[in-house]
């Protein structure tokens, strides 16, 4: 049976998947170019956001 993706992502695999480095994965974040939500300590990118964030063509500053 395939295990079901989480809901959602740290920063850095949002960041991977964009073909993003790290820190300019957290500066988007911070900028409010990539959507995070804030458990506690934690940053947590909604899978759902991501994806809808790609198909409508718009990314990260610096990511073409």
């Amino acid at each position: 049976m395939k295990k079901p993706s989480a809901a959602t992502m740290t920063v850095e695999e949002a960041g991977h998947l964009l073909g993003i480095g790290r820190g300019l994965a957290y500066e988007a974040a911070r900028r409010g170019e990539l959507p995070v939500i804030r458990l506690g300590r934690r940053l947590l990118v909604p899978r759902a956001a991501l994806l809808r964030l790609l198909e409508a063509g718009e990314a990260p500053s610096g990511v073409e």
